[in-house]
């Protein structure tokens, strides 16, 4: 498993945050694809919001998105822990492991952007996102 990063959650304004978080750490945006930009159905006044975005500045590293419409997050729930795995047995074995008491709010699944993909809450209230990108061929 690689290091833990954090995953944070927006309603409609990650853009703006990005900014701002770009000046304050004197960091940058690796990449960025907004909801328009992918193949995820949304209302048209969405396209334009940041579906997932990865900062770095120095060693400091983490993820941004904006919630759904239908979604939204308030202070203390808005951030996730993101684990990165390099099999896919480890991230089962893990998945399965926290589901323990846990809410699913996404089952681990093949996603459109070449990985193993899936969320949950465990048992303590700590929101995780599970990842496993596939080899590019």
């Amino acid at each position: 498993m690689e290091a833990i990063v954090p995953y944070l959650n927006f309603n409609g304004n990650a853009a703006e945050a990005l900014v701002f978080y770009g000046k304050a750490f004197d960091g940058k945006i690796l990449f960025q694809q907004t909801f328009g930009e992918s193949p995820v159905e949304s209302k048209p006044e969405f396209k334009n919001k940041i579906m997932h975005a990865t900062f770095q500045a120095g060693d400091l590293t983490f993820m941004v998105s904006d919630c759904m419409p239908e979604q939204t997050v308030s202070n203390g729930s808005n951030t996730s822990l993101s684990l990165s795995f390099k099999s896919v047995e480890a991230i089962d074995k893990t998945f399965a492991a926290l589901s323990d008491g846990a809410t699913v709010t996404m089952p681990l699944q093949d996603t459109f952007w070449g990985a193993k993909f899936g969320m949950l809450t465990d048992k303590y209230g700590i929101n995780w996102l599970f990842n496993h990108d596939y080899p590019k061929k």
